[in-house]
């Protein structure tokens, strides 16, 4: 809780626990696109205006996806990358949040690693990969580094960026209460950068999910991203797009179940979301 919120007038706080929430209904209008956007392609495949080889029609691709689970291999292959992902995110994300702090909050650490960080984190995912693999191997660790890798600058640059761009006013205001050092920080300076390093969080996870492909097409035995490529050397596009749909969906997911845990350590913002 910050001190800006202890200070708060009892009657804005009960006006903003009175605004009411979207609905359900709000929620499930954002699946009405892709829901009709497939109903439109399943009608022109099986009407004959298009050509459905290459890509398929919803039916097929869902009868795909059906298989695949019901065989096991898409539970496999879901379970690999969810493992990957989250070791991957868990070493970047710490790395991200320490290194972060230290640059944001002391210039002269600033001065001696952001130049390097930055000029790194311009180096293209692909590019790792022989270097990782010459170090660690072809298994789990050279794959669970590149997604650490993605994950750890989004993160870095979110938190550095949220320390340094602290409000003055706001340490002032901490002084005037005459609150101790470690206080400042629990009761003003981690209430300040909480959402944007949330937000870095998120963006870190979504990245996470993009080099997870590039860790799995560099060679592995399951994974979706994996399943992406016996699709493709298969010739099989229902394969490679029942590969897209899950991860799409398993990235939903885990964003969502980011922010559900997240949510109760901002539930003392009140942002102009909540007047909408």
């Amino acid at each position: 809780m910050s001190v800006l919120e202890a200070e708060a007038a009892p009657d804005e706080r009960e006006g903003r626990s009175a605004v009411p929430r979207p609905g359900y209904g709000l929620a499930a209008a954002g699946f009405a696109l892709p829901v009709a956007l497939a109903i439109f392609w399943e009608w022109l495949v099986a009407a004959g205006i298009a050509n459905g080889r290459l890509m398929p029609p919803p039916s097929v691709v869902g009868r795909t996806l059906w298989d695949l689970a019901a065989s096991g291999e898409l539970l496999a292959h879901a379970g690999a990358t969810l493992w990957r992902v989250a070791a991957g995110f868990g070493l970047g994300a710490l790395a991200g949040t320490v290194l972060g702090a230290v640059t944001g909050a002391l210039p002269i650490a600033r001065s001696l690693l952001d130049p390097t960080l930055q000029a790194l984190r311009a180096i293209p995912s692909i590019a790792w990969v022989p270097l990782f693999i010459l170090w660690l191997g072809i298994f789990e660790a050279s794959k669970v580094a590149l997604i650490a890798v993605g994950v750890f600058f989004p993160v870095y640059l979110g938190v550095a960026a949220a320390i340094q761009g602290i409000d003055r006013k706001i340490v002032e205001v901490g002084r005037v209460f005459r609150l101790s050092r470690l206080a400042m920080a629990r009761r003003v300076l981690l209430p300040a950068i909480l959402p944007s390093w949330i937000t870095a969080l998120r963006s870190g996870l979504g990245l996470g999910f993009m080099f997870v492909v590039a860790a799995e097409i560099m060679g592995a035995s399951e994974g979706l991203g994996y399943l992406l490529v016996d699709g493709q050397q298969l010739g099989r596009p229902d394969t490679i797009i029942a590969a897209i749909i899950s991860f799409a969906v398993l990235g939903k997911l885990a964003d969502g179940l980011l922010v559900a845990i997240t949510r109760p350590f901002l539930a003392w913002q009140d942002t102009a979301r909540d007047k909408l």
